[in-house]
């Protein structure tokens, strides 16, 4: 006959009560470890959400001034009337996405207005200080045949506004440098 010893616990051995016993402290651990984890990743998740908006919002102001300035380089800026409203047409284009501004419509991205659409050429060059007017031909010299006249539609100072994050101290908004397309023109 096997004699077996009993400890106390009810049968349990020492290693046995002390593995139960660690298993009990241990209980809500992961919890504790989770939620410290968890703030951290949603700050970086946000982050990376924000910046996704931020470069899809500068994909569409980007694709926008190109279309508007392929509706303008087709007019001919030293026939004042068409061209002036060739620019109207592509200010609303650009901010909009048609070629009309009817009131109330919403832009394409939130706070772009046509007060950020600046229209260049030869004999418009003020509205581009930074350009000069051999800048928007393909000579430095002459207007004969040879030459090709340039069209620059930019945007300048749009800001993107974030969505906002508390307490992480990161800004409200970001302006983008200036948005430019250029075309041949007539």
């Amino acid at each position: 006959m096997i004699h077996t010893i009993q400890f106390k616990g009810y049968g349990a051995s020492r290693y046995q009560r002390r593995r139960q016993h660690r298993r009990q402290r241990q209980v809500g651990a992961a919890a504790v470890e989770f939620s410290l984890v968890l703030i951290p990743l949603l700050i970086l998740a946000f982050g990376i959400v924000e910046y996704g908006r931020a470069i899809y919002h500068y994909d569409i102001v980007a694709k926008s001034v190109r279309a508007a300035s392929r509706l303008v380089a087709a007019y001919d800026p030293s026939d004042s009337t068409s061209f002036s409203d060739a620019a109207t047409q592509a200010r609303c284009l650009a901010v909009f996405g048609k070629t009309t501004c009817d009131t109330g419509a919403t832009p394409l991205a939130p706070g772009l207005t046509t007060s950020h659409i600046k229209i260049c050429t030869r004999s418009s060059v003020a509205q581009c200080p930074d350009l000069r007017t051999t800048d928007l031909q393909n000579v430095t010299t002459g207007t004969g045949t040879g030459t090709i006249q340039l069209v620059v539609v930019r945007i300048d100072g749009y800001q993107f506004g974030f969505l906002g994050l508390p307490l992480t101290g990161a800004g409200t908004s970001l302006q983008f440098n200036t948005i430019s397309s250029v075309m041949r023109g007539l």
